[in-house]
């Protein structure tokens, strides 16, 4: 594999014998150094290996698609799969947050109305009126069409 540490530098203390959180002791040896700086390419080695076997929300073909209108082209099927899996949790992330933003509101009109209906057997329906403050916490301005002209 061309560059088995991702990237990673490590740099070598060369102070004392003091053994804090980046450095060895002279009794501990190599050893465990050279574990300890293996273990994020060993992790980062097994997730890019995992995304594989993993199938995201988005289609594949869809998340190429945007990449190469937008002058990105990829290759490799694992760096697709992992946007995808990136643009996923972006998408959870927001629709949870308008979710929180519908209960505040529904918790907010059966408090003000008088005998209200019980929570627990409430559907909610993603709206516009809950989806734009979501998205303006990410940064993304939403506004409504003006239809009167």
């Amino acid at each position: 594999m061309v560059g088995s540490n991702f990237g990673i530098i490590y740099h070598n203390s060369s102070g004392g014998g003091a053994s804090g959180p980046g450095n060895q002791s002279s009794a501990g040896g190599a050893a465990g150094g050279d574990r300890e700086r293996s273990a994020p390419a060993t992790h980062l080695s097994d997730f890019m290996s995992q995304l594989e076997d993993y199938t995201p929300m988005i289609p594949d073909a869809v998340t190429s698609h945007y990449l190469n209108s937008g002058g990105f082209q990829a290759d490799d099927k694992r760096i697709v799969r992992l946007i995808s899996i990136a643009a996923q949790k972006y998408m959870s992330d927001i629709i949870d947050d308008a979710l929180q933003h519908s209960k505040a509101r529904t918790h907010m009109q059966t408090t003000n109305t008088p005998g209200g209906s019980k929570a627990k057997d409430r559907r909610f329906t993603l709206t516009m009126e809950d989806l734009q403050p979501a998205l303006a916490d990410y940064g993304v301005n939403v506004r409504k069409m003006d239809y009167s002209q």
